[in-house]
């Protein structure tokens, strides 16, 4: 199995998150909750129930993120866009993309410094690492040795990413030429994002709010 197939997929398109940066923001600032939103696509069945509750809370809000996330309209307009560039992996580019533009509007969602932001996340990760499986140590080793949350502001930083997953998916994805489309299409997309993210933050912040109310207190 290829490292595509091992870090990012089970099988054939998007069963594993690629909005990183969206993910950990949405953490709330509880260092529990990154390691559970990180790891959880990576864990199978109900075996997340073994770990720490506030840890098992950051795999519950990953997988509302993800189901508010497919499930609305502005995102399935934004890959409307992109599936005649990118076919199945539509969903993988979108993630990407909307992670550039959480980047780039950083200050208007965290007044932490995004470099600050991304530094503590890599230091609790790494905290935390007695809890990851080997899936969720390969896709950190990477996400941190090539500083992905970091390089999401560049659009440097998006080709990179967009040209390896290009190089380890299973199928033709056409994700080397995944510049072209972020150009063409960049100022519609962005407008998707900005309506779509408060949205996100304030399902998720309702959702959670004891949980996050908690965590925050206790640390």
């Amino acid at each position: 199995m290829r490292l595509f197939d091992q870090i990012y997929t089970d099988g054939f398109c998007r069963p594993f998150s690629l909005n990183f940066l969206a993910h950990q923001y949405l953490s709330f600032h509880c260092r529990p909750f990154m390691v559970g939103n990180f790891i959880a696509d990576t864990l199978r069945g109900k075996s997340y129930l073994e770990l720490d509750a506030a840890i098992v809370t950051g795999v519950l809000i990953h997988r509302a993120i993800d189901h508010y996330t497919d499930t609305h309209p502005v995102v399935a307009e934004t890959r409307r866009l992109l599936y005649p560039h990118f076919g199945k992996y539509a969903a993988v580019v979108q993630d990407v993309y909307y992670d550039h533009f959480l980047a780039l509007h950083w200050d208007t969602y965290n007044r932490v410094p995004l470099d600050v932001f991304v530094r503590d996340v890599y230091t609790t990760l790494d905290t935390y690492k007695a809890v990851f499986n080997e899936r969720s140590q390969r896709a950190f080793y990477h996400m941190r040795e090539h500083d992905w949350l970091g390089n999401y502001r560049y659009v440097q930083g998006i080709d990179r990413s967009l040209k390896g997953l290009a190089r380890r998916a299973s199928f033709p994805s056409n994700m080397e030429r995944g510049l072209a489309p972020l150009t063409a299409h960049f100022a519609e997309m962005e407008g998707h994002f900005m309506q779509f993210f408060p949205a996100l933050e304030a399902h998720v912040s309702e959702m959670f709010q004891n949980e996050i109310a908690r965590c925050q207190k206790a640390q």
